[in-house]
């Protein structure tokens, strides 16, 4: 199987389940704060996720005038 195909179900998998944490927590599923956070950092992971692996296949990494990669992440560090 082409690598790209495998790539685009995992993307639509993964934004499945993203939109089913959704619906969990806009309809009312959450009944206590420790599980509003369990899923908000759920969330959170699985839209990092899909941000890197578009990232990835737009090849959109920025490169400075030395040719070297330019790290863009939130700054935990990195320098």
């Amino acid at each position: 199987m082409d690598e790209l195909v495998i790539i685009h179900k995992l993307q639509k998998r993964i934004q499945s389940t993203l939109q089913q944490i959704g619906d969990v927590m806009i309809s009312g599923g959450v009944d206590n704060y420790e599980k509003y956070k369990y899923l908000l950092g759920q969330a959170q992971a699985y839209q990092l996720t899909l941000q890197e692996i578009s990232n990835l296949l737009d090849n959109k990494e920025q490169k400075n005038e030395d040719g070297n990669v330019i790290n863009l992440g939130n700054g935990k560090g990195s320098t």
